[in-house]
């Protein structure tokens, strides 16, 4: 299993939180998506055949890209 935490400044609610575990669970291999409102970041565990790039790639497709 491997995490990675993302810096998402558009992260601004509890709904905005709602959208990003919702569709990352959608996306096969993801066991654990964590969303900190406050802190504008995301906590996600992972495993095959989900990679790092899958997940950025969601992300940005949802309107919450990660900040580089």
């Amino acid at each position: 299993m491997e995490k990675v935490t993302y810096k998402i400044p558009n992260i601004n609610c509890d709904h905005c939180a709602h959208t990003i575990k919702t569709e990352l669970m959608d996306l096969q291999g993801i066991a654990k998506v964590e969303v900190d409102v406050t802190a504008k970041q995301v906590e996600i565990a992972f495993e095959n055949p989900a990679t790092p790039d899958q997940i950025k790639t969601l992300l940005s497709e949802i309107n919450y890209p990660v900040a580089e």
